[in-house]
């Protein structure tokens, strides 16, 4: 049997697939559920200094073959009532990531603490949601705004920083750069890609919003290229997300770079326990190819198999 086990930045996980940030971490019992399920550590949901109610139904469409376009709005309680949930999963013997969200950096550094506090054993900025006002996205598109968030946090915490990104740039190699100038110890890459559907009868956008992210298998190539781009630029890990579904899907995203992934669509589609099923087959995929740990895989699109 391989070892599946993976070392980001300190952070010792007992395999390389984590819950990404989503609707599936708001709660300390679904967090639990989903290391229950097999995940390696466990992303929160982003949350906020205040509570946010979101953006007006519809917030979901479903497509055919497990893709999703969302637009949620970063509904969350805020981080003080937030400290329920955490003290609840951070008893287990799991890694707990917090995803946090802010208008500058001032505002993630706080959180940044609070999150700290609360013992997570890492925070990753969400500079990449797509369907959030003066939030995510429109301040991760700006390097030096990405640059200055990074570093205001890494002032004010001593647990590693993880940056996600969004794939909705020009240039995302020079993005993730600025991120690791800053000290990030990670980039997280991608978020969810920026779309909308409209309904032909009535002839107007479908989600309440108008734009949401599209997540789930047909992101899996945006991803993939976002992770082989950045991991030849970086020295710092690479965590790959988008339309990970299967042991193999996983498997193109260790070759392209990425030291660990994070899956949230497949949840729908594969059941909770999609995290064990996925280990499982890439342990399978590991043993029918010789591969003795993950690292033997990573990046061997572009270095070479030695």
């Amino acid at each position: 049997m391989a070892d599946l086990t993976v070392n980001i930045s300190g952070i010792k996980m007992r395999n390389p697939v984590m819950l990404a940030s989503g609707v599936f971490g708001l709660t300390g019992e679904s967090l639990l559920r989903a290391a229950k399920g097999g995940a390696g550590a466990l992303v929160t949901k982003s949350i906020g200094r205040e509570p946010r109610e979101g953006h007006p139904n519809p917030t979901i469409i479903e497509f055919k073959y497990g893709s999703m376009l969302n637009s949620m709005g970063l509904p969350n309680p805020g981080i003080k009532a937030y400290s329920r949930e955490m003290k609840f999963i951070v008893q287990y013997d799991i890694p707990v990531i917090g995803s946090i969200f802010g208008k500058n950096g001032r505002e993630f550094a706080t959180l940044a603490k609070h999150m700290e506090k609360y013992g997570v054993s890492a925070v990753e900025l969400n500079l990449s949601c797509p369907h959030a006002h003066g939030l995510g996205m429109q301040l991760g598109t700006d390097k030096r705004k990405v640059a200055k968030i990074t570093k205001s946090v890494k002032d004010a915490v001593s647990v590693p920083v993880f940056v996600k990104l969004t794939p909705n740039v020009t240039d995302i190699v020079e993005i993730a750069k600025a991120a690791e100038s800053a000290g990030a110890d990670g980039i997280v890459a991608i978020n969810t890609v920026k779309g909308m559907a409209i309904d032909v009868e009535l002839g107007l956008p479908m989600l309440g919003n108008k734009v949401g992210g599209l997540s789930g298998p047909a992101i899996k190539p945006v991803g993939v290229r976002a992770v082989y781009d950045i991991s030849r630029n970086v020295k710092i890990p690479v965590i790959g997300v988008g339309g990970i579904f299967y042991g193999k899907d996983a498997v193109e995203y260790f070759m392209a770079g990425a030291s660990a992934v994070q899956i949230a669509t497949a949840i729908n589609s594969r059941g909770i326990d999609v995290f064990k099923k996925i280990t499982n087959e890439i342990n399978d995929f590991m043993d029918a190819h010789g591969y003795s740990k993950i690292e033997d895989m990573v990046g061997i699109s572009w270095k070479g198999r030695s």
